[in-house]
């Protein structure tokens, strides 16, 4: 006779080795954000090449999530709850993995940056909408740790204060581009790094709506609020 109580020991304990590899991956992205946009802000070439480097360490924990998750399913047949949790933590590290990639992708941009005419306020505004989709960040995995549904959707509700920011600075490089033609290289360059945050934030979202998911068995109702009007826009 099987002995459920050891199958569903053993389903709890390989969860929590998949759940520490997931919080351990979103740590990594939490720094890699923070480390790219103060790369940016600093002109640090040696800060922008750690968080291009390091993105590998967070493609490679996406991976054994990943392994591991359809390993679970497959070995322990998970389900309802149970199996709504391992979806979720399957969608929550390919979001992180995202997030890892605009991180790296904003890095990236520090060494042209620093050949062109620095753009006033540029560096500071954009390591503040930074810091914000930081914050979002680690709410989110604290609400997915904690499984707070009313921390998730207060997320979700703040990606409406990103958009707002972003949208702010769109309209500024618009003016300086504007005003100046000069300022148009660098402005594109600037509208990719603030895009790519933006982008963050949509994908921290989906983070926070995945806690929902797992705790109510539903996705959250598509009213949060929108301020990307600009999608039409070609960095």
């Amino acid at each position: 006779m099987i002995d459920q109580q050891h199958i569903v020991s053993s389903f709890d304990k390989d969860l929590e080795a998949i759940q520490a590899n997931v919080m351990k991956m979103g740590g990594l992205v939490e720094a890699a954000i923070l480390g790219a946009a103060t790369a940016f802000s600093n002109y640090d070439i040696e800060l922008a090449e750690k968080v291009r480097a390091d993105d590998k360490s967070i493609d490679e924990l996406e991976l054994a999530i990943n392994e591991a998750a359809a390993q679970l399913i497959a070995l322990r047949a998970p389900t309802a709850i149970d199996l709504r949790i391992v979806l979720s933590v399957i969608k929550i590290s390919s979001n992180l993995e995202r997030i890892g990639d605009y991180a790296k992708n904003m890095a990236k941009r520090t060494a042209v940056l620093l050949q062109m005419s620095e753009i006033e306020n540029a560096s500071g505004a954009l390591k503040r909408l930074a810091k914000e989709v930081e914050k979002m960040l680690k709410d989110a995995l604290d609400s997915y740790v904690r499984r707070d549904v009313a921390l998730a959707n207060e997320v979700i509700e703040r990606d409406w204060d990103v958009d707002q920011m972003y949208n702010g600075l769109f309209r500024e490089f618009v003016t300086y581009m504007m005003e100046d033609p000069r300022n148009i290289t660098a402005c594109m360059h600037l509208h990719f790094i603030a895009k790519n945050i933006e982008r963050m934030g949509d994908h921290v979202t989906s983070i926070a709506e995945q806690v929902v998911y797992m705790k109510t068995g539903e996705m959250p109702e598509a009213t949060r609020k929108t301020l990307d009007n600009t999608s039409s826009f070609k960095p």
